[in-house]
């Protein structure tokens, strides 16, 4: 009866104002899910598998979807059956062939209406690979050579697979397409797939004498040295794409590629982002406060960078295209950035501390050392410098 069905909608999961793509897309959904091919003798995904198809063929079409979301599931009751339909429902007019041509390619392995594997020249599969470089060399780039396993054709049978003096020949199965083809019976009545021909692969023929020295297979490997050139600024989990050294074409193909994945090492100093590089950089409190040449280390060797009087730590500096170099151009480069921090001596001499109070008493910070207020006045009439030189002068 009308009144025990689900709503349509909410049988496919999506909301009244879904349009045709959001319905289709969700119908292919459950299709795939609950088709009776992938669910042999489950009788509740068959029932699934025809609520969501009613839904489908009402919601797909206009007009029936017009009537439905106007009379709900009244207005299809009686005299609207016909031959095929479930519970009465006419399935005539509703569209199922691109959806069915799409699942059935994917549960057959063929490609439905598509077609399936072909026979013809195919690029072979790529191979990956991964290779380690030091900071340095990925930000100015660098030349490696690595060890690959590579695929050649036999040299006894010049890639055939068969025994000198004997050759490949048609598949009978298939007779040379390399692809067959499959009727089985759905709902809907039968169904033709079009799938890889299981006897030769998909090559369209067959090697009754196989070559002893690749087993048949009509290649060989060995280990090649790859030169593989490293560009400047590579950052690390990118890869490099070497043309045509990966595994070998099908049927006169072209061989795939290889990618090598770079990964870089740490640096115990630097550290990357983008094409920026950051390290910090440890002064002395004299240095922060009188000024100083300090020596700071890049990846391009050490640069002088003179410290402003009165520095305070944490202070950020930058080092203008000291950078990482661009992939994109490599005559442009990011910038090194330079945090000051200024380290508080851990160990003094008896000297040291004697000049330290000195310091503190010059600087006016006389408060828990019995100075007096005239004395404090004073000392802050001089200025911050003249107190540090007579304190370092000495």
């Amino acid at each position: 009866m009308a009144e025990s069905k689900r709503d349509y909608y909410e049988v496919l999961g999506v909301g009244r104002d879904a349009d045709d793509a959001a319905i289709k897309k969700a119908y292919r959904v459950l299709a795939k899910k609950y088709h009776p091919d992938m669910n042999p003798g489950d009788a509740e995904a068959e029932k699934k598998f025809k609520e969501a198809s009613e839904a489908y063929a009402v919601l797909s079409d206009p007009e029936k979807r017009r009537q439905y979301d106007q009379f709900g599931h009244s207005a299809f009751e009686g005299g609207a059956g016909g031959p095929g339909g479930f519970g009465g429902f006419d399935f005539n007019g509703a569209d199922f062939s691109d959806i069915f041509g799409d699942i059935f390619g994917d549960l057959f392995g063929g490609g439905g209406r598509r077609g399936g594997r072909s026979n013809g020249p195919m690029k072979g599969a790529n191979i990956r690979k991964s290779i380690r470089i030091s900071f340095e060399e990925a930000v100015f780039g660098c030349d490696k050579e690595m060890e690959v396993v590579l695929k050649d054709p036999c040299a006894t049978c010049n890639g055939t697979g068969a025994k000198p003096g004997t050759a490949p020949e048609t598949c009978p199965k298939c007779g040379g397409k390399g692809q067959v083809v499959y009727s089985s019976q759905s709902f809907f009545g039968t169904v033709q797939n079009v799938q890889t021909c299981p006897n030769c692969g998909g090559s369209g023929q067959v090697i009754k004498e196989k070559c002893t020295s690749c087993a048949g297979t009509g290649f060989t490997s060995s280990k090649k040295k790859i030169q593989v050139s490293i560009p400047a600024g590579i950052d690390n989990g990118q890869s490099v794409r070497i043309r045509e050294k990966g595994e070998p074409g099908v049927n006169g193909g072209p061989r795939g590629d290889l990618l090598v994945e770079v990964n870089v090492s740490r640096h115990p100093i630097f550290q990357r982002q983008d094409v920026h590089i950051f390290s910090t950089v440890p002064i002395s409190f004299a240095q922060a406060a009188l000024g100083a040449d300090i020596r700071v280390a890049t990846v391009d060797g050490d640069v002088i960078y003179t410290v402003k009087p009165g520095t305070k730590t944490d202070t950020k500096v930058r080092l203008k295209g000291k950078g990482v170099p661009s992939l994109r151009n490599p005559q442009v480069r990011g910038d090194h950035y330079v945090t000051l921090v200024i380290q508080t001596p851990e160990k003094l001499s008896a000297e040291a501390k004697e000049a330290l109070r000195k310091f503190d008493a010059l600087a006016g910070n006389t408060l828990n050392q019995g100075g007096t207020a005239e004395e404090s006045k004073k000392s802050k009439r001089k200025g911050f410098m003249d107190k540090m030189k007579d304190v370092f002068e000495e």
